[in-house]
């Protein structure tokens, strides 16, 4: 019991290190794309969202590299996308108000967003038909190699083209006033911050999932999502407060773009080739295309989102937090 209280504890410490350098990193990534004249949905989509999923990339690289949990990184991403497509939206709307989505980002974010998450299971998919890896205790097996993971990497290189063509177009004026160097400096260094809080997170995964008998994912999908989303979290409730809903959302689907499209693909490039257990892999994805099918349903109807239907997101979270549990316990055992 003392050795789980210390975990959580450690939990918790990384969560606060993770909110600080939060902070820093919306700050700053909000002056660098007013210095820089970038349009609402290109700073939500790609500064912001790049910045603000700096957790996310550093939960897969450092359990990938130091902890060898590539399963616990994928883990992370998944849980974090669900807690952004479910809980941010949500909350965005009990703090601000409903919030009106616009054609633009329903259609065109979300469509990047959908061939997100196609190409990250077609990734997998491909590991297992040409790759195919029996190791003991998996039942389907897979070894993701570098080649595949250049997929969706390029897929996201497509994604930042037309991001591009929408600055280009933008006629949007640049602050030369922002003080550029201090501003990098402190976005850079609310990414130290980050790194370290997201270290703290996966250490307690693995020792939660050490304590209760677990695959260490469960806790990676909960503990480390929760807390590496929450730059995530920061960024867009503090644009709700501002009246701000295109960057809020914007924020939302942009991170989870770059987490499944980079993030992951990136710890297999560093590490080489990675193995999967793609009986684990399909059923945390088949929430995700749960989660991603109900926020988009929602968001279209009407283009808005009521405050019935953010307790309808966070309903779907708390069912998705409940099934973990369930498997945490031993009670379930889709994973």
């Amino acid at each position: 019991m003392l050795e789980v209280l210390t975990l959580l504890l450690m939990a918790a410490i990384g969560t606060g290190i993770v909110w600080n350098g939060s902070s820093w990193l919306e700050e700053s990534a909000n002056g660098l794309a007013v210095a820089y004249g970038l349009p609402a949905v290109v700073q939500g989509a790609v500064i912001a969202a790049v910045g603000s999923s700096a957790p996310e990339l550093a939960s897969v690289l450092l359990a990938t590299l130091l902890h060898q949990e590539f399963e616990l990184g994928v883990g992370s991403i998944v849980g974090s996308a669900t807690f952004n497509l479910l809980v941010i939206p949500g909350l965005a709307v009990l703090v601000g108000g409903g919030i009106d989505t616009t054609r633009e980002l329903v259609y065109k974010e979300s469509l990047f967003y959908m061939l997100a998450v196609a190409s990250l299971l077609l990734t997998f998919s491909l590991a297992v038909i040409y790759n195919p890896a029996d190791p003991v205790g998996v039942r389907i097996g897979g070894e993701v190699s570098r080649p595949l993971a250049l997929f969706p990497i390029a897929l996201y290189g497509l994604y930042l083209f037309t991001q591009y063509l929408d600055a280009a177009d933008a006629d949007e004026t640049a602050d030369t006033s922002i003080a550029l160097a201090r501003t990098w400096g402190r976005f850079i260094a609310g990414l130290v911050l980050i790194v370290v809080g997201v270290e703290a997170l996966v250490r307690s995964a693995i020792g939660l999932g050490d304590a209760f008998g677990t695959p260490s994912f469960l806790w990676g999908m909960t503990v480390v999502a929760a807390g590496s989303s929450l730059p995530d979290t920061f960024v867009s409730l503090t644009a709700a407060r501002a009246d701000r809903p295109t960057v809020t959302l914007a924020n939302v689907l942009g991170s989870n773009t770059f987490d499944l499209l980079v993030a992951v693909p990136v710890g297999v490039l560093v590490a080489g080739s990675l193995p999967i257990n793609f009986a684990h892999i399909v059923p945390m994805m088949g929430f995700l295309v749960l989660a991603t099918v109900s926020f988009f349903a929602i968001s279209r109807t009407g283009m808005a989102l009521s405050r019935r239907e953010a307790w309808v997101l966070l309903g779907l979270y708390a069912a998705f937090v409940c099934w973990l549990l369930l498997e945490s316990l031993g009670l379930v055992s889709v994973l």
